[in-house]
């Protein structure tokens, strides 16, 4: 009786294993579905999380090209706030500029006439002057002359020709002088010897020594000058020239109180 019942358990068992199998074959197709369904979640999830970190990259690169950008902005602000103050700076130096040209051409209006005015002046001095030097001087004031009356040279140049004229002539006040020349002695042209002593005195000596002279300006003539003077014209020259070293000269001096002084 009990092996008959133990057989009868395996003949259960024995029976029910197709039908378990069949049933676990029924389960594993009506879950592949849902397998399928569930890689495809998983697919569209991983393609959604490579969408996800492509744009976070992206978004990081846009926000640093941002941030770049407004340094730049930032920076071109005060290098246009820069050039601005340049800018304004450069239109007031016009304005001043313009205004400085106006009044130029005000000045050079005013100072042509005085030019003229001044070469008048030199020339007339210079005629009425001790007759140093007449051809050089007289030929300075012609010169200046001519270069008034050139349109190619500049106003701010010919005033400072007259000016270096000017200058020149009073020059001739304060040094001593030796040079070349020539002068009718006892109606005969000669070479002499002249000596200038600042616009004190001005004198002459033949070559050998013959013949001396002295200008007197109160007369406006030259005058003979005694042969004691000789030695001390001589001197005198060389210290003009430089040959000798300066030396206490004893020279005749006109004054207006006496015709003849030492």
């Amino acid at each position: 009786m009990k092996h008959s019942l133990i057989s009868s358990v395996v003949l259960i068992a024995l029976c029910s294993a197709p039908l378990f199998s069949h049933s676990l074959a029924a389960q594993e197709t009506s879950l592949e579905p849902v397998v399928d369904a569930a890689n495809k979640i998983n697919s569209a999830a991983k393609s959604s999380q490579l969408t996800v970190e492509k744009i976070a990259d992206s978004t990081q690169e846009r926000i640093q090209q941002y941030k770049q950008i407004t340094r730049q902005i930032q920076g071109l602000e005060v290098y246009t706030q820069q050039l601005q103050k340049q800018i304004n700076a450069q239109a007031a130096e016009k304005d001043e500029l313009n205004a400085s040209i106006d009044e130029v051409s005000v000045v050079e209006r005013q100072i042509t006439p005085l030019m003229l005015r001044m070469i008048e002046s030199l020339d007339k001095f210079v005629q009425l002057d001790v007759p140093f030097l007449p051809e050089e001087r007289a030929e300075r004031v012609a010169t200046l002359r001519e270069l008034m009356d050139r349109a190619d040279v500049d106003v701010s140049e010919k005033f400072r020709r007259v000016m270096e004229a000017f200058q020149i002539e009073a020059d001739y006040g304060r040094n001593i002088e030796a040079y070349n020349g020539e002068m009718t002695v006892a109606g005969q042209l000669q070479d002499v010897e002249f000596l200038r002593m600042g616009r004190t005195v001005l004198l002459y000596k033949t070559r050998d020594g013959s013949s001396m002279g002295v200008w007197n300006q109160q007369q406006r003539e030259w005058q003979p000058l005694d042969a004691s003077y000789a030695s001390n014209v001589q001197e005198a020259i060389r210290v003009a020239r430089k040959q000798l070293a300066p030396d206490l000269l004893m020279l005749p001096v006109f004054t207006s109180t006496s015709s003849t002084g030492e």
